[in-house]
């Protein structure tokens, strides 16, 4: 590809895509079924997906124990992190809420980048990641409920139902 548009860049935007649009079908999905039955196809798929690959793509099995360790150890907390958040959809969260507030992992893996890895953060970077949870926190708040979005009419009471 081009120098001003490298190859990785187009994978960047396939992602956000792909990801942008998962939100919504999680919600949707998780709206009529549980999440556990939801992130089960959601699984299925990723084997059919997985199957493909290795059809399709030469696989070069030979890698060392600690690799496949790390490759496994990314693929189930990937796994969890899908079924919390289905779990979050079918306990009534909203896409337009509880994918933002989700979309703040990156700022963990650059607090354990630094950590761990050693890596630095510029004063530059330490600001968009200030921005980042500003624009998270912005994102998730709820308007407040006025009587006629609560149920109530004015002036009338509200009691529990019967059982």
């Amino acid at each position: 590809m081009h120098a001003l548009f490298p190859a990785w860049l187009l994978f960047v935007a396939l992602t956000l895509l792909f990801w942008g649009i998962t939100g919504v079908t999680q919600k949707l999905s998780t709206d009529e079924i549980s999440s556990e039955l939801s992130f089960l196809w959601f699984a299925i798929a990723m084997v059919a997906i997985t199957v493909v690959i290795i059809v399709a793509q030469p696989v070069h099995w030979h890698v060392q124990i600690w690799i496949f360790w790390m490759a496994a150890a990314g693929g189930t907390l990937n796994g969890l992190g899908a079924l919390t958040s289905f779990a979050a959809f079918e306990k009534g969260g909203k896409a337009s809420v509880v994918i933002p507030l989700i979309a703040l992992y990156p700022l963990l893996t650059v607090l354990f980048a630094v950590v761990f890895l050693h890596e630095s953060l510029t004063r530059l970077q330490m600001f968009g990641i200030a921005l980042a949870v500003v624009a998270a926190i912005l994102l998730s708040q709820e308007p407040a409920k006025g009587p006629a979005e609560a149920g109530l009419l004015e002036g009338s009471v509200a009691f529990p139902a019967e059982e």
